[in-house]
């Protein structure tokens, strides 16, 4: 492969690497956020539409508080009213995308802060910044994951949720604190996505949600075990925008993207459930 291309393709699995960190720590709890879509229509709306009058700064602290709210609301309800995650995040990406519908009737996503663009274009060499971006935001999470009392918290609760409540694991905070992290790197990837495309869009985002979730399990992080590193979702990520590249040139398109997605994450729930019978 030449390294321009390979490049490229780094640049394109930026904001799809970003959205998997957080994905994968909602699986190790065993949750999941599917709000992803919802999050990235809004924060295209913030940052193109010229809704909020503010300048590019503000505007992304708004949206990274935006972030925090979701999160927030999400893990409220997975928590303190024992809803089903893929329904409350589901549901919630639904409320938002149909917000931001109805919302554009009035003012239409334009193009992204020339702050943004700028940063989609900029290099070291040949090498895009946003890539060193995401690959330094790649090795704190690692970090942090690895040896913080977060992520000790995050592997006692994947792998028993009522043991490490009685054992005295504060839940329900461990459970804010990832879909909250979860939520900002949906905002994040937004960001990333509205830099390399240049302009806002109603789809945008759409499929980070299934396509974070895929890259997860492909990178070996599965329900029920807590355990899963940083390294192999984000391996994954370049795998998946690799194939999805693959499938384009063979000009399957979408249709093979959407098929390719459901063959990893079937197989996973079928090694999933296979695992669960050994035990």
């Amino acid at each position: 492969m030449q390294p321009y291309l390979l490049l490229l393709i780094l640049r394109q699995a930026a904001p799809l690497g970003l959205a998997v960190l957080g994905q994968s720590v909602c699986i190790r709890l065993l949750s999941l956020d599917l709000s992803f879509g919802g999050v990235a229509m809004v924060v295209a709306f913030l940052m193109t539409s010229g809704a909020v009058d503010l300048s590019v700064g503000p505007l992304i602290i708004l949206c990274l508080g935006f972030g925090v709210l979701v999160g927030a609301v999400n893990a409220f309800f997975i928590t303190k009213l024992n809803a089903s995650a893929v329904i409350v995040t589901l549901a919630m990406s639904m409320v938002l995308g149909g917000i931001v519908l109805a919302l554009a009737q009035y003012r239409s996503p334009a193009d992204a802060p020339d702050l943004l663009r700028n940063f989609g274009r900029a290099r070291v060499g040949m090498v895009p910044v946003a890539v060193l971006c995401w690959l330094a935001i790649m090795a704190v999470m690692a970090a942090f994951l690895r040896f913080s009392t977060f992520g000790r918290y995050v592997d006692v609760i994947g792998a028993n949720p009522r043991a490490a409540i009685a054992s005295g694991v504060p839940y329900v905070k461990v459970m804010f604190t990832g879909h909250i992290m979860s939520s900002l790197f949906a905002v994040i990837s937004t960001l990333f996505l509205l830099s390399f495309i240049g302009v806002g869009s109603l789809s945008i985002g759409a499929d980070l949600a299934l396509n974070s979730l895929a890259a997860v399990i492909l990178g070996g992080v599965t329900f029920g075990s807590g355990k899963g590193g940083v390294l192999g979702p984000t391996v994954a990520a370049f795998m998946l925008m690799f194939a999805f590249n693959f499938l384009t040139s063979l000009g399957l398109g979408e249709p093979g993207k959407q098929m390719a997605q459901g063959a990893i994450i079937a197989a996973a729930a079928i090694a999933y459930a296979a695992r669960g019978a050994r035990h």
